[in-house]
């Protein structure tokens, strides 16, 4: 039976830097290094006017193959995974499939996931691998959720940043060699991470693009992104530890057979928390998202590019990978390196 491996990794960031000075302004916080403190984020990227996810992600993949890693010929299958596609349709991964020069034979599809979709996508693309319909293929990610995240809106404005990526999987040669997998999800927390209007169920009107003020003075409509961070924090605490150990039983590994813990990136405090949780250090729990900020999607495979560049991806390293966040969802994988 043929194997799924992660033979390449690229990543984007759009050019415009939003740095914490600039957000203390904006947000009326005396001090910039208060959210930095708070969120371990000194800087986020964020989208120019007319730039979409989908520009990220390809370019990406363009670093990609213009590196040599991957050849047009190797790619049988484009998966984008995103939340904020460039159109309700078509199918953005089927744009990029024209915009990369990939053959017409190549298959395109979209995942409407956000902080666990990188390894929904990972598992997709192992089973297309493995069950023989294709032998290679691009999994990208994008998001562009600056653009949904109301400037005055304390609970996400620190938070959030853009990127994109891609990963190119194949049935042979060096790389992760992919193992278990993982799920679950909590629809009933739906509401506590989610942006209200814009879908078919409350459609954007002048209604729903008044602002209002909460409790502690964050601006928003119901066209932006709204979280609920307590709540989130709550889940998060609660499943991925659960997630870690039924990954871990899965696999047949003990705790200290797993090399490096990739976590979805989702702030500071809560990193800390969870890894507090695994018992684990932050030489097996990684740290990637101080100039970056959460790039939902794009987190997993931004830590797994930074590791392989630092040379921590070694002959026989073990990883595992766990995102988590909107759904409410999760997702974790195995992987072993060669």
């Amino acid at each position: 039976m043929s194997t799924a491996r992660i033979r390449a990794i690229a990543s984007c960031l759009p050019e415009r830097v939003v740095t914490n000075e600039e957000l203390a302004e904006r947000l009326q916080l005396a001090d910039p290094d208060e959210i930095f403190r708070n969120t371990g984020i000194r800087e986020r990227r964020a989208v120019a006017e007319g730039e979409c996810a989908s520009d990220l992600a390809t370019r990406a993949a363009r670093k990609l193959l213009d590196s040599g890693a991957v050849r047009p010929e190797d790619v049988e299958f484009v998966l984008f995974c995103s939340q904020t596609p460039d159109y309700y349709l078509p199918t953005t991964a089927c744009l990029i499939q024209d915009r990369l020069g990939l053959p017409k034979t190549v298959g395109a599809s979209d995942i409407a996931q956000g902080c666990s979709g990188y390894v929904m996508g990972l598992a997709f693309m192992k089973g297309l691998i493995e069950s023989g319909q294709i032998r290679g293929g691009l999994l990208l990610t994008g998001d562009s959720i600056t653009r949904f995240a109301n400037p005055r809106d304390r609970s996400v404005a620190t938070l959030f940043g853009d990127a994109g990526t891609a990963t190119f999987l194949s049935s042979d040669g060096p790389g992760g060699l992919l193992g278990v997998t993982v799920f679950g999800s909590d629809g009933k927390g739906g509401p506590s991470l989610m942006i209200p209007a814009g879908g078919s169920r409350l459609p954007r009107s002048a209604e729903t693009g008044v602002e209002h003020a909460d409790a502690s003075g964050s601006i928003r409509s119901q066209n932006d992104l709204y979280m609920d961070g307590k709540e989130i924090f709550r889940f998060s605490i609660s499943v991925v530890p659960k997630a870690f150990q039924a990954l871990l039983d899965k696999a047949g590994w003990s705790s200290d057979d797993v090399d490096q813990i990739v976590l979805h990136q989702a702030n500071g405090f809560m990193l800390e928390q969870l890894a507090k949780r695994l018992k684990a250090g932050r030489d097996r729990v990684p740290f990637c998202f101080e100039r970056t900020g959460n790039t939902t999607s794009s987190t997993i495979p931004i830590v797994l590019e930074q590791l392989a560049a630092e040379d921590k991806l070694t002959s026989g390293a073990r990883v595992a990978m766990l995102g988590f966040g909107v759904g409410l969802s999760w997702a974790g994988c195995t992987a072993v390196w060669s």
